[in-house]
């Protein structure tokens, strides 16, 4: 049986891998995006949550890639820590 700390942290290992593979350039910006909110941050800490919705606003405004990887690199901090 699965608990819902269970559930979070899939979904964590879930983006985690998602960025690490952005980061990479295995995924392009859509990509990201498109798995971002296929996972959503429903079951996320509310730090990562915030840290995910903000690097999904930054991808939507189509900001430049530093800022992008400033920003992704943030979201893996949180999500590592699990704030």
């Amino acid at each position: 049986m699965s608990t819902s700390h269970d559930l979070s942290s899939r979904d964590d290992d879930r983006l985690v891998g998602l960025l690490s593979h952005w980061l990479a350039r295995h995924v392009d910006n859509r990509g990201l995006l498109n798995g971002i909110e296929e996972v959503g941050t429903a079951r996320l800490a509310p730090g990562q949550a915030e840290a995910v919705e903000e690097l999904a606003a930054e991808l939507r405004s189509r900001n430049g890639r530093g800022e992008l990887e400033m920003v992704a690199r943030e979201t893996l901090e949180a999500l590592a820590h699990g704030d």
